[in-house]
This record gives structure tokens, C-alpha cells and sequence, in this order.
């Protein structure tokens, strides 16, 4: 977490490592799915698994009466021939997990462009309208939530691929956001 603030949140923190991690990979990687927990009790109950992942127990903890910190853990690849949502209707996540994170890349346009939009176009062709615009940008979406309904974003554009220009907000993509937080609905 090299470039994570060392005065956000947990759950900043948690979405900073995804984006730092995920950029590492390369741009046109397909989403990924996280599931989040809480690094002092996975060290406690799966201490092989937290030596693993690298935890040695050095990693930054907070202050009596703070949030845990939270450490992600990849989840198996998402299925390519599904729609997202679809797929997220389908997770139901064990108590273990405070909360889960998702990095997708998409495709977006500047809220001038909204005017310019054709209304006779259907899903695909409104993909391609989009693909084919000229202020189109590529930006990757990491977004998490946990159980008690705390939210974090990160952005990164592509034409601004480097950790100083990652915005981060609980409320940027919120349809995502809700998305992830209906998987612990039960």
C-alpha cells in the first residue's frame, strides 16, 4: 500500500490497495470481485492463510474503538458471458466477510455529452454510440461496500493512470454501490 493515506479510513484504504493492485495488472482486465475482512480476526482464526496473503501482523491497525482494518482477498474470476448484475444477484457471502469490493473498467462520457445522446438506440447500440465518441473516456470503477452500509469509490482514468490522480468517494458510483450491498441483504 505505497501509495495509500495513511490517515484514510479503513475502508479508503481497503479501495486504494484494489485500485494500486489492479492498475498493476495492466488496463482491459476484466472485473474483479473482492471479498473484504477484517485483518486482525483473519489472522487470529485462519493464521495460515493470513501468512499467505503476507500478513505479518506489522500491517496498520486503528485505534480502540475504530474501524478494523480490512484486508481484501480476490474472489474466483467473474464469469465474462453474464451480466454483472445478474452475476451479483447470485453471492451470498459467509458472516466472515465484513464487506466486498468490485474493480470494473467502463466506458464514459462527459454529462455534455447527455444531450447529444440518440433515444432511439437499444443496449448495444448505445455501447457502440459510446465506443465511437469522440469525449469517450476509459476509467476504472473500483467500489466497496461493507454490512453496515459504509461506502467507498475510487476512479482512475486511463488517460490519468497514476495513483496521484485516483478520486475517491463513498457516493460516485452508487448503482454499483447498491449492487454490492444487496449481496448481504438476506
Amino acid at each position: 500500500m505505497s501509495n495509500t493515506p495513511m490517515a484514510a479510513s479503513p475502508l479508503t484504504r481497503a479501495v486504494l490497495e484494489i485500485d494500486e493492485y489492479v492498475s498493476g495488472l495492466g488496463w482491459d482486465q476484466p472485473a474483479r470481485l473482492f471479498a473484504l475482512v477484517d485483518t486482525a480476526r483473519l489472522r487470529a482464526e485462519q493464521p495460515s492463510l493470513a501468512d499467505r496473503l503476507g500478513l505479518t501482523g506489522d500491517e496498520q491497525e486503528t485505534a480502540p474503538g475504530l474501524a478494523p482494518a480490512l484486508t481484501p482477498i480476490e474472489q474466483e474470476e467473474i464469469p465474462a458471458d453474464r451480466p454483472l448484475d445478474e452475476f451479483l444477484a447470485t453471492i451470498a457471502w459467509p458472516d466472515a466477510v465484513t464487506g466486498c469490493a468490485l474493480t470494473v473498467e467502463r466506458l464514459m462520457l462527459p454529462p455534455s455529452a447527455e444531450a447529444q445522446v440518440p433515444q432511439d438506440l437499444d443496449e448495444a447500440g448505445l455501447a457502440r454510440w459510446v465506443a465511437e465518441h469522440p469525449e469517450r473516456q476509459e476509467v476504472r470503477m473500483t467500489v466497496a461496500v461493507l454490512r453496515d452500509g459504509a461506502r467507498e469509490s475510487a476512479l482512475r482514468l486511463r488517460e490519468k493512470d497514476s495513483p496521484t490522480e485516483v478520486l475517491t468517494g463513498s457516493d460516485l458510483v452508487p448503482g454499483l454501490a447498491q449492487a454490492l450491498a444487496a449481496t448481504f441483504e438476506e
